[in-house]
């Protein structure tokens, strides 16, 4: 199926997004520079938003890019209920454009982190972690503003609701302070939609998608969102 990877000025994953979803059989990612605007999502079956420092992340990061044209686009499939990720920078222009709730503010070390961290697949069922319920996984993180914050309301609500898929951890699966790399509120490393089909996560499943990478948990996150652009 037809994916939009979108490139603002400066993305600078969207090489790393296309080869990784080429690698998934039925994927038919496509590049799709901003400048673009509506035109270049008219035939998107999903969104992936990519990361990397989106027009210098000026202001906020994702701030700029977030009143592009072209995210337009990006809230209509996402009203039609087409499956939208948004990776690192895409996480937080996601935020910004208020698809997603909560925002991303800088790391608590106030330094940019980047390495290896495990993750817990939440217990309930989404379109992006099928099969992968409780697993333990693998991917690299890199951001300088990646602390998930949200109000005590939305929390509540994202509890509820199931729509926290992944949060830090340590290697035996178990969720504690000393794993969270940026301070996010609930050790968040990523948070869905009311209606799930939007996925906004600060780990970039594309650099763990070949064994020669490091991992291949990543791949797996990646085939669901192109099994869900089917649906």
């Amino acid at each position: 199926m037809s994916i939009a990877v979108l490139r603002f000025p400066g993305t600078n994953n969207e090489n790393d997004v296309l080869r990784a979803l080429s690698l998934i059989e039925g994927a038919k990612p496509y590049l799709v520079p901003s400048r673009k605007g509506l035109a270049g999502l008219e035939d998107a079956d999903g969104v992936f938003i990519p990361g990397g420092f989106s027009y210098g992340d000026y202001l906020r990061a994702g701030a700029v890019a977030s009143v592009e044209t072209i995210t337009e686009g990006v809230r209509d499939l996402a009203e039609d209920g087409r499956p939208i990720i948004g990776v690192c920078n895409g996480f937080q222009i996601l935020t910004e454009m208020g698809l997603l709730p909560g925002a991303l503010l800088p790391n608590r070390t106030a330094r940019f982190v980047c390495g290896w961290i495990n993750l817990r697949v939440c217990e309930n069922p989404t379109i992006f972690t099928e099969g992968l319920e409780n697993a333990v996984l693998r991917l690299p993180i890199a951001h300088a503003e990646g602390n998930y914050y949200c109000t005590n309301e939305d929390l509540t609500s994202l509890k509820d609701e199931g729509r926290i898929p992944l949060r830090y951890c340590n290697e035996l699966g178990e969720i504690d302070e000393a794993s969270n790399p940026n301070g996010s509120i609930g050790n968040i490393a990523g948070v869905i939609s009311q209606n799930g089909n939007i996925l906004g996560l600060m780990p970039h499943p594309e650099r763990a998608s070949r064994q020669i990478l490091g991992s291949v948990d990543g791949l797996a996150i990646l085939e669901n969102f192109v099994r869900a652009t089917k649906c």
